[in-house]
């Protein structure tokens, strides 16, 4: 990918699945990685298996303060920050009238306020340079709804309608602002919120994806690289499917 070359990231929740593989791929382009997570150990882990200078940063989205102390700490080892990606995100599946309020702000804690933490946080630093991306992942529930998935499909979609109006609000400042909506993923989330012996629910997920597989971690990576390289310099305020075809608009 063109422009990724020395460049330095922001991924939450890269410690493991998605994250991990995203990551990956960033480091694998040259881009030198600030590696976050809740989990220190697996943020640790990560960042060795990358490589290229990246560094391990425990960071809570869910708190602005752990926010910030991640960004100061990613501006001095690593320098100004490139390219954000907020990966982080967490569900439990139940249908909407057995849960209460306390998952309900757990959920939308992690998936919608760490994303506004940190971009909170980081992009008016980009302003202050002129330019930067922004590539928030989101979910096919977040388009199409997910039965079992009400709070998570309601702040998944939370993420689309904000990242379109940042988009509008920062573009003269040059900086670009898109979402990647991943459909079923083998990653071990999923398998989290399968729970054991799942295996005619995966099978069944299969089936109704064209492509006839679960997507791979791999295949989200190259979506957000593209989104985060001069190649997607013309591109903002979009929504991108990485789905196998499960969701088409």
């Amino acid at each position: 990918m063109r422009g990724l070359e020395g460049k330095i990231a922001f991924v939450t929740g890269a410690g493991r699945g998605v994250g991990r593989a995203i990551a990956e791929r960033l480091a694998d382009e040259g881009v030198r990685v600030a590696v976050t997570d809740l989990d220190r150990d697996t943020a640790t882990a990560t960042a060795d298996a990358v490589g290229n200078g990246a560094v391990a940063v425990q960071v809570d989205v869910t708190d602005g303060a752990s926010v910030g102390a991640g960004v100061e700490e990613v501006n001095s080892v690593l320098g100004p920050i490139d390219v954000l990606v907020n990966n982080a995100g967490w569900d439990r599946m139940a249908r909407f009238l057995d849960t209460d309020e306390e998952l309900w702000d757990r959920i939308i804690a992690i998936n919608y306020k760490g994303m506004l933490h940190t971009c909170r946080t980081i992009v008016p630093q980009m302003v202050e340079r002129g330019a930067g991306r922004v590539v928030n992942i989101s979910s096919d529930a977040g388009r199409v709804g997910s039965s079992g998935e009400a709070v998570y499909a309601g702040a998944k979609a939370g993420i689309i309608g904000f990242s379109k109006t940042l988009a509008r609000e920062v573009a003269r400042s040059g900086i670009n602002v898109n979402v990647v909506c991943p459909g079923p993923t083998d990653t071990p989330l999923l398998n989290d919120l399968m729970g054991e012996g799942n295996e005619k629910l995966i099978e069944s997920l299969k089936r109704g994806i064209p492509l006839g597989r679960l997507g791979r971690p791999e295949d989200i990576a190259s979506a957000v690289a593209f989104l985060a390289s001069d190649d997607a310099a013309f591109i903002t305020g979009q929504t991108l499917s990485v789905s196998g075809g499960l969701t088409m608009s």
